[in-house]
């Protein structure tokens, strides 16, 4: 497994806290400072649409002209959540059976299955 975000932020902290307290083991990926390839973004868009994956209430976000907002949701220009990693939803957690997006405890409970 793999937790993507930064550590700072208060989402990213409970998901790790509660996956340390189940003993889940997973890897930790910060993408502010390893960056985002544009193929993971890509393959986490197969899973969830890209509503789910980008965070509108983020400081990130408002700083975007409308015209690379409306660029972003239709998928014509993904590399700006490249350049701008805080637009993600923190954490996205890669498991085997796909990706969850944000920290709710009930998604991350049916991990130890």
């Amino acid at each position: 497994m793999k937790m993507y975000g930064i550590p700072n932020c208060d989402t990213v902290r409970k998901a790790q806290k509660f996956l340390d307290n189940e003993k889940i083991s997973y890897q930790f990926h910060d993408f502010k400072k390893q960056g985002l390839s544009l193929a993971t973004i890509q393959n986490w868009l197969e899973s969830q649409p890209i509503e789910v994956l980008v965070n509108k209430r983020s400081t990130s976000w408002k700083l975007l002209t409308e015209e690379q907002k409306e660029k972003l949701m239709s998928k014509e220009d993904l590399t700006v959540l490249t350049e701008m990693p805080t637009l993600i939803k923190r954490p996205v957690l890669e498991t085997n059976s796909g990706i969850l997006v944000g920290f709710k405890a009930e998604e991350y409970q049916k991990l130890n299955g």
